[in-house]
């Protein structure tokens, strides 16, 4: 009966979170316009869910984005240098990733990572979900690059999203 009601409880924790952000209030007024948007949204989205949201590790998650808000903070500091430094220092390229990840919400989580890091930006994904094209901004090797986004975001991804069964 919960789940009819609360359809996906972890969308609406994030949402209210990123409501309570938004908005930059921590008031009661704010929280609870925050719940009824959280509480809301996702009960009128539901039919748009192919899947059901399964987060085998959801500790690991809390992990992955705390790397992620680390990595943006350093690449953010990287880039403002290679701008600074001038266009000789950049190297574009574009990078084919191969995926292993097989849900649609991860290779999602996945692409959106990539261009939350600045200094790269996820480019085109292939009609078959095995190749997600990443151009980057200053690219020396580009398998060092393909595999830097595997090992950093799509295995932990997997971790989370995709178990082993």
């Amino acid at each position: 009966m919960l789940r009819h009601w609360l359809p996906h409880p972890l969308l609406t924790l994030t949402l209210v979170l990123v409501w309570l952000l938004l908005v930059n209030s921590f008031t009661l007024a704010q929280a609870l316009l925050g719940l009824f948007l959280g509480w809301i949204i996702p009960l009128f989205t539901l039919r748009f869910w192919p899947d059901r949201v399964r987060i085998a590790r959801p500790w690991w998650l809390v992990f992955f984005l705390v790397k992620v808000l680390w990595d943006i903070l350093v690449a953010n500091l990287a880039v403002a240098l290679l701008i600074l430094g001038g266009q000789r220092y950049t190297r574009p390229a574009f990078v084919p990733v191969p995926l292993e990840l097989r849900t649609e919400l991860a290779i999602s989580i996945l692409a959106n990572t990539v261009s939350l890091t600045p200094g790269t930006v996820s480019a085109w994904l292939s009609p078959d979900r095995r190749t997600l094209l990443v151009h980057g901004l200053r690219v020396r090797d580009p398998d060092a690059l393909a595999r830097e986004i595997k090992g950093r975001y799509e295995r932990p991804l997997r971790d989370i999203f995709e178990p082993p069964c």
